[in-house]
């Protein structure tokens, strides 16, 4: 039993220093794009609409669960945010959007939310190609440290409904 508890705190520190490193890999892509501008639409929440979804991996997945749980998880009674173009059911509101439109995330948002703007942003100079394909192999790399086949990335909504599943 003993060894059991063990090896399960050392799989939660393992978990921590993995989250801290993609902390600090967000900050670098983060960097990349200081000096782009979003008007906080969340039009790039509404998958529907951009025809785009952020694809994830396991190590982001378990960043947003950890957000998440910080928060006491998901919102219990499903939120209607206004439609923008739309029909509801048409634009694939992102379900972490929280009762004020904004990301109950944002922190622990993936890679793909941290790169895509919609076409109202103010954009800049943006990364270099070759910088920022390093930093997404640098994920993947960190992915496949956490989990076995972590570095495949997966649709967030697929992701959310499958409970989190690697």
């Amino acid at each position: 039993m003993l060894r059991c508890v063990r090896a399960l705190q050392s799989l939660v520190r393992g978990d921590a220093t993995l989250l801290a490193e993609l902390s600090a890999l967000y900050a670098q892509v983060d960097a990349l794009y200081a000096d782009w501008s979003c008007p906080n639409s969340t039009e790039c929440c509404r998958f529907g609409i951009t025809g785009r979804q952020p694809y994830v991996t396991t190590i982001e997945a378990s960043a947003i669960r950890h957000a998440l749980a910080e928060r006491g998880g998901l919102l219990e009674q499903p939120r209607r945010a206004l439609p923008v173009l739309l029909s509801e059911a048409h634009e694939r509101v992102c379900p972490l959007l929280d009762r004020d439109q904004r990301c109950s995330v944002y922190a622990a948002r993936p890679l793909g939310c941290r790169t895509f703007y919609c076409n109202k942003a103010r954009r800049g100079a943006g990364p270099e190609r070759e910088r920022l394909l390093e930093l997404t192999r640098d994920l993947q790399v960190l992915a496949a440290r956490h989990s076995l086949g972590g570095e495949t990335a997966r649709p967030l909504l697929r992701v959310l409904d499958s409970g989190w599943g690697g």
